[in-house]
């Protein structure tokens, strides 16, 4: 087996219910919501042994990505007000913008790139895309790099 690890980014439903179960204990341990990894996994139905087979081998998406510059693209209608209001979105989850770069609207839609440090943030890195994603005036958001 290969001394570099491999990484899949996957979506919550698709996964096997311990890896949820031992990325909940460990989420209750951190929170202080229990004391001890006993306590953490008889809340969350799992033995001890499969929390600590996959404890260092999950961390969810938001872990990974607090504490780091994130690019966000976006895709949209060119109309007054929208850029505004994705930059309302970004302060109000206390996203930190680095750089902005916007290219001059073609065929009623112009592509916007944003840097943001996220150590910040109040909410979930897909709190954020989610909210600037379905705000009016915005045909796609994603992350590009992070």
């Amino acid at each position: 087996m290969s001394n570099n690890p491999k990484y899949f980014l996957v979506q919550a439903d698709a996964l096997p219910e311990v890896f949820l179960k031992v990325a909940e204990a460990k989420r209750l341990l951190e929170s202080g919501e229990v004391a001890t990894v006993g306590d953490a996994t008889q809340k969350t139905g799992i033995s001890r042994s499969a929390f600590y087979k996959y404890r260092d081998a999950i961390t969810p998406f938001q872990n990974l990505m607090s504490g780091r510059i994130i690019t966000f693209q976006l895709m949209l209608k060119d109309r007054t007000g929208v850029l505004s209001g994705i930059l309302s979105i970004f302060a109000y989850c206390c996203a930190n913008i680095l750089t902005i770069n916007q290219a001059i609207p073609s065929n009623g839609c112009a592509m916007l790139t944003i840097s943001a440090e996220t150590t910040d943030l109040n909410c979930p890195v897909e709190d954020l895309l989610r909210k600037v994603g379905n705000l009016d005036g915005v045909i796609k958001a994603e992350i590009v790099a992070g």
